[in-house]
This record gives C-alpha cells, sequence and structure tokens, in this order.
C-alpha cells in the first residue's frame, strides 16, 4: 500500500505508550495496534486529528505516501 504509517515512529518520540494513546483519543488499544503495524484500510479524520492533538504533531508525521512502483508502470512493458 503507498500510504504509510509511522505512527509508532511518533509514539516513540514522543515516549508515549500505545495504551496510553488510546486512552486520550478514545480508540481501542488494538485499533492503535492495527495502525502501528500498517493494517489498516482507513483512518477516520477525527481519529487523526486526536492522534495528532495528543501527539503535538501534522498529519504528514504519522501518514507518508511511498509511491508503488507497480502503478508507474505502463501496462504494455514486460516485468
Amino acid at each position: 500500500m503507498p500510504i504509510q504509517i509511522n505512527l509508532d515512529v511518533m509514539l516513540a518520540k514522543r515516549k508515549m505508550k500505545s495504551n496510553e494513546l488510546a486512552k486520550l483519543v478514545g480508540i481501542t488499544v488494538q485499533n492503535v495496534s492495527i495502525l502501528k503495524t500498517g493494517k489498516a484500510k482507513a483512518i477516520r479524520l477525527s481519529t487523526l486529528e486526536a492522534l495528532c492533538r495528543h501527539l503535538d504533531c501534522q498529519p504528514g508525521d504519522i501518514l507518508e505516501y511511498l509511491p508503488d512502483d507497480r502503478e508507474d508502470r505502463d501496462d504494455s512493458e514486460e516485468p
């Protein structure tokens, strides 16, 4: 997936544990884990806003776009 979630990096920078963040944001520890491991398929803007508020960061500090080389190739090209 071309969008990477760097929540684990922000937690480490803020010296905060997942369960503490979950309580502050109002989501489950399991949902924080899903975000940390990159298994999330979507994130609510209200959740992203709460994460940024409590981690004192910008959305770009948490979300990163990594282009997928497969999408850039022409279909007529061979692998």
